[in-house]
């Protein structure tokens, strides 16, 4: 007998299945949740622009506080075809 019930039970899971998330959500929330994700979304884009703002100064500092022999070590020119 308890096969049998669990049977009729079935169907009515896949059912309940078949409901989604924005389903069961008002609509002014799932509006909240699609704004949060933009701002969310929007400042992880500026906080990436920022950090690659920061690293292209670095590499700018660093190579205006380079020696003269640093310089002149990481060039590919060859001096002796000048001499």
């Amino acid at each position: 007998m308890k096969k049998k019930q669990t049977k009729q039970q079935h169907p009515k899971r896949e059912k309940d299945d078949s409901l989604k998330l924005g389903d069961l959500i008002g609509g002014d929330i799932m509006a909240q949740l699609k704004s949060k994700q933009k701002e969310l979304t929007e400042a992880q884009a500026a906080e990436k622009a920022a950090e690659e703002a920061k690293q292209k100064e670095e590499r700018r500092l660093r190579e205006k506080n380079k020696s003269f022999e640093e310089l002149l070590g990481e060039s590919d020119l060859n001096w002796k075809n000048y001499k």
